[in-house]
């Protein structure tokens, strides 16, 4: 049986061979493919957003609609758009909480990681929204209620690597110029499914739901509207895949992950997953790295972001991932996965 892996990397290698062809090529892929994501991030205080992109941007058979920005940092929403640029996409609209300022990520924890965001935002400044642009990003909410209007019914899969205020923004939107939809009726009629990193299963307290703002998370996670499919990546999966050390290693000199993670964390050194497997999965599905670890019930949010997986035989269109390979598998594959899509834009 063909592995998640090879699976993935069957259309990159015939790619490859025709270099001369790729910008062209690529941009017609990004039109034709059938499944619409929308990524929602926190890229600032952890590379593995970054990496998530790449995969957004990379990965066979999607296409990226568009990216929410939910800390606001100008430099998160710089940052992105030269990611994307750098990969393929660089008309894809991008959102940024207002009101934004010019943050920087510094590391009061452990005093060891590096910023990255404004370096990349700085040294690949282009896309929709270049350096000295941050007036062309969108508000979230708005920027959720056209790409949503825009798209076929059904169609999109929303992957959330971050905090939850432009969700539950977009749930509580109203009427508008796009749509005479509410949020919540539009995400029923537009989304396919919402992909989450946080939490942990079948219980937990992690960062993502408690970090920023816990009563959003609650609201979005106990609120969604039950007719659409609700899928969670917990801390405890994310934490046994160690990745991107083989980027740093192999990957093109001019790749702004690979410099991204070479900031962060130094070259040669591997990063905790969490974001990468979210969005693999949102892109890809189950394929041969995970399973559902539930077969009916459903995730409870605390107001202070702690959560639980509640049994319920009539609710079945929720589940939390648990790995059905093993971790050094699928962080040799996922490493492999950044180094197709980085090799493919060298």
């Amino acid at each position: 049986m063909a592995s998640f892996l090879d699976a993935i990397l069957a259309p990159r290698r015939v790619l490859h061979n025709a270099v001369a062809y790729l910008s062209l090529y690529a941009s017609a892929t990004h039109a034709l493919a059938g499944k619409g994501i929308i990524v929602d991030t926190d890229l600032f205080s952890d590379v593995d957003d970054a990496a998530a992109l790449l995969l957004a941007a990379t990965l066979p058979n999607t296409t990226l609609l568009a990216v929410n920005v939910n800390v606001n940092s100008t430099y998160s929403a710089l940052a992105a758009s030269a990611i994307l640029n750098h990969y393929g996409y660089p008309t894809v609209p991008i959102g940024l909480p207002r009101p934004y300022i010019n943050s920087s990520f510094f590391d009061t924890w452990a005093f060891e990681l590096g910023e990255y965001a404004s370096k990349v935002a700085y040294h690949w400044s282009a896309g929709s929204v270049p350096w000295f642009g941050v007036e062309k990003t969108w508000e979230p909410v708005e920027l959720y209620r056209k790409t949503l209007a825009e798209a076929a019914d059904g169609s999109v899969t929303i992957a959330s690597i971050g905090f939850f205020e432009n969700l539950s923004g977009l749930l509580n939107s109203t009427a508008d110029r796009y749509s005479n939809l509410t949020g919540s009726a539009l995400v029923e009629k537009k989304v396919k499914e919402l992909v989450i990193m946080g939490g942990g299963y079948p219980s937990g307290h992690e960062f993502n739901f408690w970090g920023d703002n816990p009563l959003a998370t609650a609201h979005v996670v106990n609120t969604w509207p039950k007719s659409i499919a609700l899928t969670f990546l917990g801390t405890e999966v994310g934490e046994m895949v160690f990745s991107g050390a083989k980027l740093t290693l192999l990957g093109p000199t001019n790749d702004p992950v690979k410099a991204a993670y070479n900031w962060y964390v130094g070259y040669n050194t591997t990063r905790f997953s969490w974001d990468p497997l979210t969005v693999a999965y949102a892109c890809q599905g189950l394929g041969t790295w995970f399973e559902y670890g539930n077969v009916e019930g459903y995730n409870y949010v605390y107001p202070n972001g702690s959560n639980v997986w509640r049994e319920d035989k009539t609710r079945t269109n929720q589940h939390y991932l648990k790995l059905k390979a093993g971790n050094d598998t699928v962080a040799r594959e996922l490493d492999e996965l950044y180094l197709a899509g980085a090799r493919m834009w060298e």
